[in-house]
């Protein structure tokens, strides 16, 4: 029987990914040509265009393979953990460069400001993270911290969790932020419940909880901003 498995070498150059990203930029390739291209080779039998299509298709898609683990990665066939690796450095390295700003010294001013510093960290995960940013007197981010993973209730966020690591950086304020895997950034009854009893442990201590953000599918919710608090 005649075998139809094809190699890089057998793509006439010019339609080879680095020679039409060299030849045309990057954005006139495919997600799965510029997972080729990190890849670098496929296997003996395929090549590295279709080794990228079949992580796509094995994974289910681009936002999946964010949050794909490297154990997960090499169960697929052709993919070693050299590969697994080099894919996760390149994923983590996008995150840092989307959350880059020209100014080391963040500033929050508004919901927005939250918004742009978590939104590409927390809208692929498949479950719901709470995180803090703790931030000095002049809105500065001095820190931040992930404090609990799994669906928010009393049990999971505890103000005593918050406040301890707000004084461990000297922060005059924080705002709380947590994800909604669903993509819908609407709050929860127990979304509000707990920031309002961060709130109150805050008021106590003298470090003010100034929002709560949930984040969604490029969307966000600020509970202040609605009234919810």
């Amino acid at each position: 029987m005649e075998s139809h498995n094809f190699t890089l070498r057998d793509v006439p150059s010019e339609d080879r990914p680095r020679e039409r990203m060299l030849h045309h930029g990057a954005q006139s390739l495919s997600n799965a040509e510029l997972l080729a291209i990190l890849l670098r080779t496929g296997t003996y039998a395929e090549s590295a265009v279709v080794l990228a299509q079949r992580v796509l298709m094995e994974t289910g898609s681009l936002r999946n393979l964010v949050e794909t683990s490297v154990d997960q990665l090499t169960r697929i066939k052709g993919i070693g953990a050299a590969k697994a690796l080099q894919l996760k450095a390149s994923i983590e390295l996008g995150k840092r460069i989307a959350r880059t700003t020209m100014d080391d010294k963040v500033t929050i001013r508004s919901p927005q400001d939250v918004a742009a510093l978590v939104m590409e960290d927390l809208r692929y995960l498949q479950k719901e993270h709470f995180v803090c940013l703790f931030l000095n007197t002049k809105n500065h981010v001095v820190g931040r911290e992930t404090l609990s993973m799994g669906s928010l209730n009393a049990s999971i966020v505890h103000p005593r969790e918050v406040f301890r690591a707000a004084i461990q950086r000297s922060s005059a304020s924080l705002i709380c932020v947590h994800n909604h895997p669903s993509g819908d950034p609407t709050p929860s009854p127990e979304d509000i419940a707990i920031t309002r009893q961060l709130m109150e442990a805050g008021q106590i201590i003298g470090i003010e909880v100034l929002d709560h953000v949930i984040v969604g599918d490029n969307r966000f919710v600020s509970l202040k901003e609605k009234g919810y608090v």
